[in-house]
This record gives C-alpha cells, sequence and structure tokens, in this order.
C-alpha cells in the first residue's frame, strides 16, 4: 500500500499547529481510503484489460536452434481494430524485439532454409504480398507483387520452390458477373448448396494452391495446381498451412482437398489427400476409400513417408482424430494411433525422422507427445509435457551436431499465450517471452482448482472451479454454471478473450465448468455420447456438477445462473425448461433454439449426425421432439439474455430471435443483443466490451440483489 501513497503525507513535514494537523489527519484518512481503493482496482480483471493484451501465436524456430521467430497481435479499443507484428527472440538469453513492425498487418514469419532470411506476408498498400528481412531487423524489402493476395505459403525445404494459396474466381454467383450490364445490383444467385459457409456468403471464388520456382524471394513460373476446380484448398473455414506441404527436395507437393459440390458437399466430411507431381503435373488421390477427413500431412525428413491425421466416420467432424502413414513406395498405409483412445493434433517430425511428435487432448489439458518412429510396428505414444495446461503450437528443429530443440506456446485459465522452451528429456517447460507481464503484474488472479464430480451414472466427471480472487469460505458468493460450446470441444485450460472464466471470478461469481459428456479428451465413448442425446446425459452431468459444488456453504444457491455459447449457448435454452428453479438467469449466445430451424445453417452432415437426419425423415428422428428446446417453451420461467449475431451462418440469428420473441410473449424478463457485423464470434474489439458490460449488467441485477 505504501506505494499508492504520495510523499506530502510524511507527518515529519507538518509544521503547523493542531488544528493543521487534524485536518491533514482527516485528510490522510480519505486519501488511504482512496488509494485502497485505487490499489485493489488494479487487482480487478476487467474487460479492457483483455484488449490491451498482445495476443502471441505461430512460434518458429531458426534452422540452427539459436532463435525463434513469433507474432504478436495488439488491439487498440479506440481505434476498434488490431495490429500483427513480428518478433524474434533470442533463445539462449530471452532477450526480444520486434523484427517487423509496420503499421500494416504482417504475418506467417518464416525462415529461409538456410536460417539467413525471414520472410512474411505483409498487406501494406492493400495487397498482401511475400517480404523479406534480415534476422538483424535490416534489408526489408518486398519480393513479391503478384495480381491477387497471397493468403497462405511456404518455401520448399530444397528452397527452390515456394507454394502459396490464392483465391480463383470460377463460378458466376455475383448478380454483376451474370449481367455486366448491372454492375450495382447486390444480389446473388445460387442454384444449389452451399450457399454460405459460418460467416461468409459464396462469392465464386474458390481457394487454389499454386506452386511456383523461387530464387531468393523471387517467384517465377507459376502454376495453378487446381486449375479449373470449383474446390477449396485448404478446407473452409479454418483450413491453413498445416494442409499442404513439400516433400524435402522440392518435387513433390501434398494437400488437403474435399472435391465435392453442392449437396455432396454439404452432406459429407470426406476430404482427401492428394499428391501432386510439380514436373510432371499428375495428381494422385493417396487416400481414396477413407470417408472421413484427412487432412493436415507432413513429410518425413527422408522423402519415404507421409503422416497425417484421420477420421474414420464419414459426416462425423467430431471422431476420433487419429495419426496415419502411408509410404511412398508401397501404398502401404498404417494407423499408428489404434491403440490411442483420445484427439491427436498438430503433428510434426524432428529433424532426423526418428520421432513424430503431436498434441492431444487429455483430461481437459493439452500436453504434447512423441513416438518412436524406430519402432516399425506400433509406436509408442509418450507424454513429452505435463503442464496444467494448454500448448496451443510448437516448433521442433533438429540442427545439425545437436538434440531437437522445441519452443511451443502455452496458455491456461489464468495466463494468456506465452512462448515456453520444452526440455526434450524432462518435457519442463520454462517461459521465454513475457510480453504481457506488464499489464498482468498487479492483477491477481482466482484460484483455479479441480474437482471430480460424480454423474448420475456413476460416472467420474472432470470440473474447473475457479474462485474470486481473495476467495473467502467464510462467505457466501453468486455462482455461475459455464456450458460448454462445440459440441465437441474439450473444456481445456484455455485462455479466452470473451468466454474468459477468471474474468467471471474477478466480477465476484464462482465459476463451476464442467466436461460433461460429448466432450473430448476423456476417450470415444465419453466424446460420443452426446450424439442424438442432446437434452440427455450431456444436461444431467451439467446438473450434477452444479449440485455437487452448490453442497459447499460458500455458494449461494440463490443466487445461481447458467451461461454458454453455441453449444453452451443451447444448454441454456434447455436448462431454461428443465432447471426446476436451480437458476436466477441465463445468458444464451448464439444458441440452438428450434431443431427444425437448423436446417438454415450449412454444414448438414452435422444435422444429419447429431440429430439423427432431417425432420421431414420417416419415421421422424426423436431428437426433434424430445430434445428442441422451443417444444418446452411452456416451462420457462426465468430472465434470459440472448445474444444472437447477423453473420452467424452456422447458428442463424433467427434462432435466437424466436427465443426472445417466445420468452417476451411469455412476460419473462429478457433482453436480445445483437451484432449485424459479427458472425459466432464476437471479434471486434468495442463490439466485445459492450458484449462484457452487457453480460455482467444482466447477471448482476438477478444474482446480486
Amino acid at each position: 500500500m505504501e506505494g499508492c501513497l504520495p510523499d506530502i503525507f510524511n507527518f515529519k513535514r507538518a509544521r503547523s499547529g493542531q488544528k493543521t494537523l487534524n485536518m491533514i489527519r482527516i485528510l490522510f484518512s480519505a486519501v488511504c481510503l482512496l488509494a485502497i481503493t485505487n490499489c485493489e482496482a488494479q487487482h480487478t480483471l476487467v474487460p479492457e484489460t483483455l484488449w490491451k493484451l498482445g495476443r502471441v501465436a505461430d512460434p518458429q524456430v531458426s534452422p540452427d536452434g539459436d532463435k525463434v521467430l513469433y507474432m504478436v497481435q495488439n488491439y487498440s479499443l479506440e481505434q476498434n481494430k488490431g495490429n500483427a507484428d513480428i518478433w524474434i527472440c533470442d533463445i539462449a538469453t530471452g532477450n526480444s524485439m520486434k523484427l517487423a513492425a509496420d503499421e500494416s498487418n504482417e504475418s506467417m514469419p518464416r525462415w529461409s532454409p538456410d536460417g539467413k532470411s525471414v520472410y512474411y506476408l505483409n498487406d501494406a498498400g492493400g495487397s498482401s504480398q511475400l517480404w523479406m528481412v534480415n534476422p538483424d531487423g535490416t534489408g526489408k524489402i518486398q519480393k513479391s507483387h503478384l495480381n491477387a493476395d497471397i493468403n497462405l505459403y511456404a518455401i520448399a525445404p530444397s528452397g527452390d520452390r515456394i507454394w502459396y494459396v490464392q483465391d480463383v474466381a470460377i463460378d458466376k454467383i455475383l448478380g454483376k458477373d451474370i449481367y455486366p450490364d448491372l454492375p450495382k445490383t447486390t444480389g446473388h444467385l445460387y442454384d444449389d448448396l452451399m450457399a454460405r459457409h459460418w460467416n461468409a456468403w459464396a462469392d465464386g471464388t474458390y481457394s487454389h494452391l499454386f506452386v511456383a520456382n523461387f530464387d531468393h524471394g523471387a517467384i517465377t513460373n507459376p502454376v495453378d495446381v487446381m486449375v479449373g476446380e470449383p474446390f477449396d484448398c485448404p478446407l473452409k473455414p479454418d483450413g491453413g498451412e498445416e494442409e499442404i506441404a513439400f516433400s524435402p527436395d522440392g518435387k513433390t507437393i501434398v494437400y488437403t482437398c474435399k472435391k465435392y459440390k453442392g449437396k455432396e458437399y454439404a452432406l459429407n466430411t470426406n476430404s482427401d489427400l492428394y499428391l501432386y507431381d510439380v514436373a510432371g503435373g499428375k495428381t494422385t488421390n493417396i487416400t481414396s476409400g477413407m470417408y472421413g477427413y484427412d487432412r493436415d500431412p507432413v513429410f518425413s525428413p527422408d522423402g519415404k513417408m507421409i503422416a497425417w491425421l484421420s477420421q474414420q466416420q464419414a459426416g462425423a467432424e467430431s471422431d476420433r482424430q487419429r495419426i496415419y502413414t502411408y509410404e511412398i513406395l508401397t501404398g502401404k498405409k498404417n494407423d499408428l494411433t489404434k491403440n490411442f483412445d483420445n484427439m491427436v493434433e498438430a503433428i510434426s517430425f524432428n529433424g532426423s525422422g526418428n520421432r513424430l511428435y503431436f498434441r492431444a487432448e487429455i483430461q481437459g489439458t493439452k500436453p504434447i507427445f512423441f513416438m518412436d518412429m524406430n519402432d516399425p510396428g506400433n509406436p509408442p505414444n509418450r507424454q513429452l509435457t505435463s503442464d496444467i495446461a494448454d500448448f496451443t503450437g510448437f516448433s521442433v528443429v533438429t540442427p545439425k551436431g545437436k538434440t531437437d530443440v522445441m519452443i511451443a506456446s502455452r496458455q491456461s485459465l489464468s495466463e494468456p499465450t506465452e512462448l515456453f522452451k520444452i526440455d526434450m528429456q524432462t518435457g519442463k517447460s520454462t517461459q521465454l517471452t513475457y510480453t504481457n507481464k506488464a499489464v498482468l503484474s498487479d492483477i491477481k488472479m482466482g484460484e483455479v482448482r479441480k474437482r471430480m464430480v460424480k454423474t448420475t451414472d456413476g460416472k467420474e466427471m472432470l470440473t474447473w472451479v475457479v474462485y474470486p480472487p481473495d476467495f473467502d469460505p467464510s462467505k457466501k458468493y453468486p455462482t455461475l454454471l459455464y456450458c460448454q460450446g462445440g459440441p465437441q470441444t474439450m473444456l481445456s485450460q484455455f485462455f479466452s478473450y470473451r468466454w474468459n472464466l477468471q474474468l467471471m471470478a474477478a466480477n465476484g461469481y464462482i465459476v463451476v465448468a464442467p466436461n460433461r459428456r460429448g466432450l473430448p479428451g476423456f476417450g470415444s465413448e465419453w466424446n460420443d455420447r452426446i450424439s442424438n442425446d442432446w437434452g440427455g446425459q450431456p444436461m444431467k452431468d451439467l446438473l450434477s456438477a452444479i449440485d455437487d459444488v452448490s453442497l459447499e456453504p460458500y455458494v449461494d444457491k440463490d443466487h445461481r445462473g447458467a451461461v454458454g455459447a453455441s453449444f453452451g449457448g443451447y444448454s441454456t435454452f434447455w436448462l431454461e425448461g428443465h432447471h426446476q428453479k436451480r437458476f436466477k438467469a441465463f445468458i444464451s449466445h448464439c444458441g440452438v433454439f428450434n431443431f427444425e430451424g437448423m436446417m438454415a445453417t450449412e454444414e448438414l452432415f452435422f444435422q444429419n449426425h447429431e440429430f439423427g437426419g432431417p425432420y421431414w425423415q420417416v419415421p421422424k428422428p426423436e431428437s426433434y421432439e424430445l430434445f428442441s428446446p422451443n417444444k418446452e417453451i411452456q416451462s420457462w420461467d426465468t430472465p434470459i439474455l440472448i445474444i444472437s449475431n447477423e453473420r452467424d451462418y452456422r447458428i442463424p440469428y433467427s434462432q435466437g430471435l424466436e427465443a426472445f420473441t417466445a420468452a417476451r410473449l411469455k412476460n419473462i424478463p429478457a433482453k436480445f443483443l445483437s451484432f449485424p457485423d459479427e458472425g459466432h464470434w464476437v471479434l471486434k474489439p468495442q463490439n466485445s466490451v459492450f458484449w462484457q458490460r452487457t453480460f455482467f449488467d444482466f447477471l448482476d441485477t438477478y444474482l446480486k440483489k
């Protein structure tokens, strides 16, 4: 507290009379109270704090293992926008500096194969092009001047070729393209699915893969690998560079593509891997006959093998992801994870090829694993890291004559992402960057406890419980049930810039966050238990969690709420009709209210898998009658805040409007918040703060009075 008091209040300096001294004492007491209040305020996490944090991502270790490139995205709440910069860190000392930091956005920093140059994308001048800079920050220069944006790229390990991704116009959908004499028409004309996807309407363009010669940044003789094909590479909406890979000699590219159109595209998840011979132009499907998602291929360092992620079920987007290998000479395929019953992701060989690293979802965390590839039969999976945290990315190199060097990005419920160095023998992680130290140094986070809850069918369910800072067990606290979305997305050690559990705790709430049925990280049976049972066991699990924690004397059972987004928004709609007076307030963000209305979304394989088919199917799938929240509107009786955004094409915003209309017609206190420029997520800074203020104002109204 001393640091909060001005020097003027040193009583040795008071030379006036007793009256003056008394006045000073009164003033001192008032200032002390103000100072204490201000000091405490500095320890409170608020929505604006989240927008002061630099968002760290994309570590890239240099070939010699001495340095790492990474991205930091910073936002201006006043300007309502962000800017991405490239940083470089000396791994031995931890010293970091900005490498490319213009007012434009820089992204995708990548080392040249010899480590002497850094390439990156820069949108200066209004077009995303390839730039180059020296590792000391000198010699910055634009290298490409293509006629369209470069969305993604990678340089071949051989250094003489580059692949890049650009949008290519193929279909005529826009009215001005169909009728050139109507250049100002805004119409879109469709004759098949998919008219829109997540947050964008189809406009007739497709993301295409190009390959070209490359000479120290100069791009020549580009070839469209998918010329004339109305398909996307990488996959939309969230595919990235991980879906494309060069062979070590640069002569071959393997890429991910889902080569279907219209209804067939909307109804299945069957993407394949295609091997493209750069010299001959021949394309070969190497996963033909495998009917789920096949994606994220990587070549072994000797070029003899490709490893990738594969799902077996067509139409099941959350089927367990496995690691497969393909021997290029023989065509033999092998499932390396047939004895590993958890979701895997982010695979990468080390330089010698004797280890294959990957990330997995395990018991509410995301650690890094590896396989010993010297075992040709079924290489064992070994857990490298054991932090109570999520590793969101990693980069590994094997410098000549040295052991593997790995830098990983890590976050937790209490810590935004920073870079960590991994000890390759012990798995211990040591923090390397401190991007947000100044912002977080005087903010106190609440304690996070792991709690195992017994479910109604006798299972043990991992539940994270987050307590307010300076938690006092002798007091009673309003309590929130946090309902996870997905529906199959593990409730892990995530640090969110909107659904931030620590921010909820900082506002005086205990937060109960259960890994209910239907979430990965606890085996396939647990993950698969949700399909065609949305309102069944998963909802019982949620209630088990809040009931269990509510046995504690510090939970104010008269002031409990439930909040969630996407499937979590569905959960709060469902609980509104079934909670038996447990809750005093609900918040539903972009939640499903009417199952039949979900046919207005895009990836229809999702409804087929989760609901059992379309509602006109005979016999009608029972989910539509048993689990759709609109069927239980007569039981709604609790105040609710409903959020639904106009650019959310995954869960159409009419779902929220229907729920809001029903609530108000039943005279239930309700509010409706919508953003015309946001989709399934709220991404703009000022929109996000408005969202947070509305969120907590609503909760405080019903849970703190």
